[in-house]
């Protein structure tokens, strides 16, 4: 080494070391899921569940890796034992859909929801309430499947807004409140749920629980229907012969606008 080179390390000012955990979700959340695998590897190793957890999603996922299911597996099993609530969400969904070497466990999956969702994972609340409602893998239960929605609603998880809508509109385990379904589907279309969307869109449609708006109607049907719902198809051929071209004109380009901010709290 020269002594230029010696002279500029002495003088280069020193840098914190940077924390990898936040130099991996930064790396992530840019899309370079490889850099954030490379990143959690040694905290994963030394038994971080974070890092643990988060190495298995990408496996089960096949994000920066070609998606392995027994190595997701690996990765979700300490971290969801040791009780970190999102190694336990992972995890399910894994034993839930099974793959190849992973034989589908549905009881266990619906135990690992729960314990995830009493821990308070917003995204295993989510799951637990759907689950409960599908009575496929547990009992139906649209009480306590209206309870765990709201609980993940409080999160923010839209999905579960529109489920807390579906409820009230079919009176399942409440009265019939149309009005009341609206307002979750209002919530949960701000936030980008493609069938809150729907639903949202065929009550101002039909005037349901909110006063007719055909405009507006198209408007969040074609915003669902570009975002894959298919609630949304038995009322776009309606919703559009509603509507004169620039009506169609007009609500095509509301669907193409930036989402209205949602609301701070989510509807009681």
């Amino acid at each position: 080494m020269g002594w230029l080179e010696r002279l500029r390390r002495v003088a280069a000012p020193r840098r914190p070391a940077e924390d990898p955990m936040a130099a991996a979700l930064a790396a992530f959340r840019r899309g370079d899921h490889a850099q954030a695998l490379a990143l959690w590897e040694a905290p994963a190793r030394a038994g971080d569940p974070r890092a643990q957890c988060n190495i298995g999603a990408c496996f089960a996922e096949g994000l920066g890796v070609p998606a392995d299911a027994a190595l997701a597996l690996r990765w979700l099993t300490p971290p969801a034992e040791a009780g970190y609530a999102p190694a336990q969400r992972n995890l399910a969904g894994l034993l839930l859909r099974g793959g190849p070497g992973i034989e589908t466990d549905f009881a266990r999956a619906a135990a690992l929801y729960r314990l995830a969702a009493e821990a308070g994972d917003g995204l295993a609340q989510d799951m637990l309430s759907w689950m409960l409602l599908e009575g496929e893998v547990m009992p139906p239960d649209p009480i306590e499947a209206r309870r765990w929605a709201e609980a993940a609603a409080a999160q923010g998880v839209a999905a579960a807004m529109t489920r807390l809508g579906m409820l009230h509109h079919h009176a399942m385990g409440v009265p019939r409140d149309p009005a009341a379904a609206v307002r979750w589907w209002c919530q949960a279309a701000a936030r980008g749920d493609a069938d809150g969307q729907a639903m949202l869109g065929a009550a101002l449609h039909l005037g349901a629980g909110i006063a007719a708006d055909p405009v507006a109607a198209l408007a969040w049907l074609l915003r669902a229907e570009a975002g894959g719902s298919q609630l949304a198809r038995p009322f776009l051929g309606p919703a559009r012969a509603a509507l004169d071209a620039a009506g169609q004109a007009e609500a095509a380009a509301c669907a193409a606008a930036p989402l209205p901010e949602a609301a701070s709290e989510p509807a009681a």
